[in-house]
């Protein structure tokens, strides 16, 4: 009998689905949960003999997302299937379309090598089209065009001056590049069944969604971008705005993380009573069909971005690269605002040493654009980058999501993040409107730093990587820092118990 087939896929509640198929018996599945090496947590589950279909689900919802590790041990598996985790490159044999699917377009990618690529897309996406990848300034924009659907004169808003209002997302390459990013985090939703609608369980989710979106996208604006353009792929384009705007938003979520934790932010988790579960059957032909739907709109939509290259070069460019962007935020769900958080909270610095990793990847390709002769994108290096970073990294925590996060989360069907994106449009338009008044003081009368022209470019690029080192140095220190304190204060608890008893 041919070993089992295992297709196991992550969740962003950390569900591990695995479909077990053609049992010859009973089988003990164990799954070993660690981080950073040290086992947290463990869960055995058995599986009935002669299941065919049969599938377990084991929620690990202690944790924030994802842990960095996960193994799936399966024991006393006839018929080899503890062979089953093992890739089909490590079983001699050719990878089948079953395998692709599952392994590429089912499971969740590896954040590390996923915000990597993001980098080096984003280095591309700056060389092809002239800008860089940046969400929040269309953001605005759409706040400007439904203003003008009111009546609303904006001739004269200086902030619009700025960013510019001409055209309509479709004739803009921010525009365009964000739907791009709308139909690759839906089509990625779509292949991996993960698309269900999931109402806010308290009014206090709600308050927290729209204030923090408000906060985080009136910060954003303020600094002139957010967790991309004035962070990821801003660090990249050598502004030293950018480097203000990081520090602050690491303050200000910490700041966000601690007030999050407050006793009216805890909401008690209330257990529903389920009468009878989904049938499989049912669940296998509604993840076909959603698949089929999936791949329907993510090959037309490559199609149209096509079409658009040869009509309107930079505006195809910028569709298919937006496209890329969603499959990446969705598939290995990025969010800054859990690098951030976690950082504080748990001590977990995956996807915080990810980003640096992919800013690191970015700039290399930035500078040989910049080489060719493209002008980086720079902004003032004042007190406004300072204070919109801690607006919007205080607004990031409070609100659970950033730029990159609500939008594949949104597309799931989480509307708590409907909330979160509608908070980040106001928030940013309320921006525009206050502009003429804050702006001399804090943000236009400041120099504009590029880091190439003010240390000259090699000594530019390589005091941005010596930055992006410290950085990583930083954070493995905070990490092991952290750890050492919640090991020291367990055995002080460990010592105290005997001599309370």
């Amino acid at each position: 009998m041919p070993p089992s087939r295992v297709c196991c896929s992550w969740s962003s509640l950390l569900d591990i689905r695995c479909r077990l198929c053609k049992l010859p018996s009973a089988v003990t599945v164990a799954v070993a949960v660690t981080v950073s090496g040290k086992i947290t947590r463990s869960i055995i589950a058995p599986v009935r003999s002669g299941a065919s279909a049969g599938r377990i689900r084991l929620c690990c919802r202690h944790l924030f997302e994802r842990p960095s590790t996960c193994r799936a041990l399966l024991q006393h598996a006839p018929g080899g299937l503890g062979q089953t985790l093992r890739t089909p490159a490590q079983q001699g044999r050719n990878m089948t379309w079953q395998d692709f699917k599952h392994q590429y377009l089912v499971r969740f990618w590896s954040p590390v090598p996923a915000v990597i690529a993001a980098g080096v897309l984003s280095a591309y996406y700056f060389g092809l089209t002239g800008t860089f990848w940046a969400v929040t300034g269309e953001f605005t924009r759409w706040g400007g065009h439904v203003l003008q659907f009111f009546g609303v004169d904006l001739s004269n808003w200086g902030y619009f001056k700025v960013i510019g209002l001409q055209g309509t997302p479709l004739t803009r390459i921010d525009g365009v590049m964000i739907i791009g990013m709308f139909v690759g985090c839906f089509s990625a939703a779509l292949w991996a069944n993960n698309v269900k609608l999931r109402m806010p369980n308290h009014r206090i989710r709600v308050v927290q969604a729209i204030v923090g979106g408000i906060i985080a996208g009136f910060g954003a604006r303020l600094a002139m971008g957010c967790n991309l353009a004035a962070f990821f792929t801003g660090i990249p384009q050598f502004s030293l705005h950018a480097w203000f705007f990081a520090i602050a938003t690491a303050i200000g979520s910490l700041f966000g993380a601690k007030v999050s934790m407050l006793p009216i932010f805890r909401i008690p988790v209330k257990l529903q009573k389920v009468n009878a579960a989904q049938p499989l059957s049912a669940r296998e032909a509604q993840a076909k069909k959603r698949f089929r739907l999936g791949m329907f709109l993510f090959v037309a939509f490559i199609c149209w971005a096509i079409a658009k290259v040869f009509d309107a070069p930079k505006l195809g460019f910028a569709a298919l690269f937006g496209l890329m962007f969603g499959l990446i935020i969705e598939r290995a769900q990025v969010c800054f605002t859990s690098a951030f958080r976690d950082l504080w909270l748990t001590g977990r610095t995956q996807m915080a040493k990810a980003i640096i990793f992919g800013m690191a990847a970015g700039t290399i390709g930035v500078y040989s654009y910049v080489q060719l002769g493209l002008d980086p994108k720079i902004f003032w290096a004042g007190p406004n980058a300072v204070i919109g970073g801690l607006l919007f990294g205080f607004g990031i925590v409070l609100a659970g999501g950033c730029e990159t996060g609500w939008m594949y989360r949104a597309v799931e069907g989480q509307v708590h993040y409907w909330w979160v994106g509608l908070g980040n449009i106001i928030g940013s338009t309320l921006l525009a409107l206050v502009w003429d008044d804050l702006a001399p003081a804090i943000a236009i009368n400041y120099d504009k730093i590029n880091l190439l022209k003010a240390l000259g470019p090699q000594a530019g690029l390589l005091t941005t990587y010596v930055m992006l080192a410290i950085s990583l140095l930083l954070v493995l220190w905070w990490e092991r820092h952290f750890f050492n304190r919640k090991q020291r204060q367990q055995s002080i608890q460990a010592s105290v118990r005997p001599a309370v008893q």
